[in-house]
């Protein structure tokens, strides 16, 4: 273990969605400046897998990234004879703690979401170093972009999710909190993207001007901010007053919305115990009665307990009409503890996948018609990276294209220019696939 003067080298797993991501960065600030990321378990006195329990193939993803920390901690010891501290946190520790304790004795520190707080505190008694306190988060993401999670938890109960039972209620953090966190953010990149299990619910818990209204209106005031994006924006909270004040905020707020239906059907929706009016028809035109320009994205669950074939078709025909530019599909899958799991008429699994590929070709017309529709223009690209396939290739995002769940701009530039991630520049696109653009700097 490191003195308290030593580097702290860490070597992170970050599994499942933004969220988690931000809790881990959160994290390795406290250990300050001492904190020095290592490339492999070997090489780092505490490896942290912070985990996602979710869905079964997220537990899957979770203990197997455990099992190798544990395996490569091991290797380490007997290379060398010093064990890096192994310690893992977030979702699945949260859910099944007992049993991964009792059949996981070799990892040395297990940090659950309900105890989120006390994570630093735990973590600088397993190390024994000092942890800083008001300390800027360690960003992962690269200069492009940061995730801001503005809430924890939910309170909806759809009959599916696990989510309020490993998270707890929806809890917000103050806007003053928040726009103190994102002035700092904006100073290292150019995009900040919101995040929360319901980012319409923000504020409903606090009272006063915590919602969602002056949180963007303060967003939208950092002078370094140069996109805003909002995602997690359940349909019930898209009001009209909210659109209507979204427009009027105008740049760095983009009309970008990321709205999980998880279905069409009525019927299907109320057997899910979804939280908003039984037609998301009406969502989609109110949000393009305001943002005609709007590019939309979704998450369907297909094979959900009781789904028919006419309820499939009609989601098919809700899909084919709308036009979304960006649509996640995924099989239901039964999970433990939840009233879905126990239900009456489970579809059969290769029903499921059956769907999923259907809806998804379908999805993948519609998106390549999209995408070819930017063919000619001259659009904004905020540049991430340098492409590993050839000098010269940079990939980036153009406006209507979130970071990790969207598709990519790749621009190219002459080798002797070079591009710099964290801007912003104007890319001429000149090419087009089902996902992705292509065009030059």
């Amino acid at each position: 273990m490191p003195h308290s003067s030593d580097p702290v080298r860490v070597y992170t797993v970050s599994l499942g969605c933004p969220k988690n991501r931000v809790d881990t960065e959160r994290l390795l600030g406290t250990l300050g400046e001492a904190m020095v990321p290592a490339e492999t378990v070997d090489g780092a006195d505490l490896a942290l897998i912070n985990t996602c329990g979710f869905i079964q193939p997220a537990v899957e993803e979770s203990v197997a990234a455990i099992l190798d920390a544990v395996r490569e901690a091991d290797e380490a010891a007997e290379g060398h004879g010093i064990r890096p501290l192994v310690a893992v946190a977030g979702c699945l520790v949260s859910r099944y703690a007992e049993d991964l304790k009792s059949e996981l004795p070799e990892v040395d520190l297990w940090l659950n979401t309900e105890e989120i707080g006390l994570w630093p505190g735990m973590v600088k008694a397993a190390l024994g170093v000092g942890v800083e306190e008001d300390t800027p988060r360690r960003l992962s993401t690269g200069p492009g972009h940061a995730y801001l999670k503005i809430s924890e938890g939910c309170s909806h109960d759809c009959r599916f999710c696990t989510i309020p039972s490993i998270r707890g209620p929806h809890v917000s953090w103050p806007v003053d909190v928040l726009l103190k966190e994102a002035a700092e953010l904006a100073r290292a990149v150019p995009e900040i993207v919101v995040v929360g299990q319901d980012s319409t619910a923000y504020g409903s818990d606090l009272g006063g001007d915590n919602d969602l209204v002056h949180l963007v209106g303060g967003l939208a005031k950092i002078p370094d901010l140069q996109w805003l994006r909002l995602m997690y924006l359940y349909p019930a909270g898209l009001t009209e007053s909210l659109l209507g004040f979204l427009r009027d905020v105008g740049a760095p707020f983009l009309p970008y919305f990321d709205i999980p239906l998880q279905h069409a059907h009525p019927d299907v929706l109320g057997a899910m115990g979804r939280p908003f009016a039984r037609n998301p028809e009406k969502v989609i035109d109110r949000v393009r009665r305001f943002f005609p320009e709007a590019a939309l994205r979704t998450t369907i669950i297909v094979g959900y307990p009781g789904e028919t074939d006419a309820h499939f078709e009609h989601l098919m025909r809700f899909v084919e009409k709308t036009r979304f530019h960006h649509l996640g599909v995924f099989p239901y899958w039964p999970e433990e503890g939840t009233p879905a799991a126990v239900m009456d008429n489970q579809v059969p699994d290769h029903v499921k996948e059956e769907r999923r590929d259907a809806l998804m070709a379908l999805q993948a017309d519609i998106s390549r018609e999209i995408m070819e529709s930017y063919v000619g223009e001259i659009l904004p690209v905020l540049i991430e990276r340098p492409s590993p396939e050839w000098p010269g290739l940079y990939e980036g995002r153009a406006w209507f294209q979130a970071p990790e769940v969207d598709g990519v701009t790749y621009v190219s530039a002459p080798p002797e220019t070079g591009l710099t991630p964290g801007t912003i520049i104007e890319v001429e696109i000149e090419g087009a696939d089902t996902y992705d653009l292509s065009g030059l700097a």
